[in-house]
């Protein structure tokens, strides 16, 4: 079974490893924060430290290319660059569990910036080696256990942290979970670094783009220039070259697969609390049928995967989440009940679990290995900006027309993702069928 293979299993403690620092960040600083006194003003300045994970497409590229000395040779490209990240991760919870809120705010804020940055590298390294590591077949398995491994890493960083600053405090909070990163250095020290290297045609294409810069001559300027254009330009170049007039559309896809999902979600607690459930029913009922409904749902779309291929199981995704935004509409006019919510909740995350493994592996599949890193930091930072831009006018549509009318824009948000899917299924089986007939020929 693929769940068996060790790498598989070994993807749920880096995605464990991934995912505990994320919080740390977030809403569990800001109630660390608002805990000690601090205004909402100078909170919501803090939120700002987050941007770290939205421009690590910049230094994937230096990741990507860059040998760390020493580690690299001891342990592998991906391998090093992993445990330094995971040690970065550490040292800044550490700095921020030792530091006094009160005195030393800009030195908590300097180490949350360590932790961000580690993080952010962490989650480039991760990503690559999870597309590098394994055959494309089995890529949605490893998003699977990845997935898996995140989420109990939410509950550690988010419940754990809270119960753990409510009967010791914060800096106990923070230790323990620096201690917990333990868990990716152990694995990272115990995986093998996978074997990957560029096609003759990737190398030509370098050759050819050093070529335009005048890299007959051995200067400092020529080998620098060289080297940007082997990391920077090469990934994009390369990425159009293999997609040719189709390429649009497939960044297009990656925007807007995740637009119903992400806008849905904007209102989702508003919603709830609006129909009149109380905090407690919420979080037993998103929580405990939620974790368990979206682990179920990525273990069956890395199924899909492995058994289907991709492109199947991609539409399969798109159009569960979104049906289950017309769920949430028949949630908003129906008579508040608590099996309703588990019923639809239980839906809503199912769909998702299996749309979030399936996209994973697909955009792990549009990557070359020669450039890993920096593609897929592009991917994934592209796949939520319009997603992020449009859940903004949530709110408006909600004053506007009402919960009933909201979910049903934000299931019709999901047509296009749905329709380019299908338009790609058909060119994919065109070009198949005529590789098939230049083979026979």
């Amino acid at each position: 079974m693929v769940y068996r293979r060790p790498r598989v299993i070994g993807m749920a403690f880096l995605g464990f490893s991934a995912g505990l620092p994320f919080l740390l960040v977030f809403s569990t600083l800001s109630a660390w924060l608002r805990d000690e006194g601090l205004s909402r003003t100078l909170i919501g300045y803090f939120s700002w430290i987050g941007i770290t994970y939205s421009i690590k497409v910049f230094w994937a590229p230096v990741i990507d290319r860059l040998p760390l000395p020493l580690l690299t040779a001891l342990l592998g490209k991906r391998r090093s660059w992993m445990l330094l990240a995971q040690i970065g991760i550490a040292a800044g919870l550490v700095g921020m569990a030792l530091t006094d809120v009160h005195s030393g705010l800009e030195r908590i804020a300097l180490f949350a910036l360590l932790v961000a940055f580690s993080s952010a590298t962490q989650d480039i390294t991760i990503d690559a080696y999870r597309i590098e590591a394994v055959a494309r077949e089995v890529q949605g398995a490893m998003a699977a256990t990845y997935v898996f491994g995140y989420r109990l890493a939410l509950l550690a960083a988010g419940a754990g942290a809270f119960y753990l600053a409510e009967y010791s405090s914060w800096s106990i909070s923070y230790l323990g979970m620096a201690t917990l990163m333990l868990v990716g250095v152990l694995t990272t020290l115990l995986i093998s670094e996978p074997r990957v290297g560029s096609d003759v045609s990737t190398q030509q294409q370098e050759a050819r783009l050093e070529s335009l810069l005048g890299g007959g001559d051995a200067t400092v300027l020529t080998r620098l220039l060289a080297w940007l254009s082997d990391a920077v330009v090469s990934p994009f170049v390369d990425f159009f070259r293999r997609n040719g007039r189709f390429a649009l559309t497939v960044l297009l896809l990656i925007g807007l697969y995740k637009v119903s999902d992400i806008t849905m979600g904007v209102m989702a607690n508003p919603f709830y609390l609006d129909l009149g459930f109380s905090k407690t029913e919420i979080a037993d009922v998103t929580k405990i049928f939620g974790f368990f409904m979206t682990i179920a749902g990525a273990a069956l779309g890395g199924l899909l995967v492995a058994r289907y291929g991709i492109m199947r199981p991609l539409l399969l995704g798109a159009v569960m989440v979104a049906l289950t935004n017309l769920l949430f509409a028949l949630l908003a006019v129906a008579s508040p009940d608590l099996r309703l919510l588990a019923l639809v909740i239980s839906a809503d995350n199912l769909s998702g679990g299996i749309a979030t493994s399936v996209f994973i592996a697909y955009l792990s599949s549009l990557t070359n290995t020669a450039y890993t890193a920096t593609q897929y930091a592009l991917f994934s930072s592209l796949m939520t900006l319009p997603a992020k831009l449009l859940g903004g006018f949530s709110g408006v549509i909600v004053d506007g027309y009402g919960y009933p009318w909201f979910f049903i824009y934000a299931a019709t948000t999901g047509l296009p993702a749905i329709a380019l899917v299908i338009y790609l299924m058909r060119y994919w089986t065109v070009e198949s069928a005529s590789r098939e007939e230049e083979g026979t020929a």
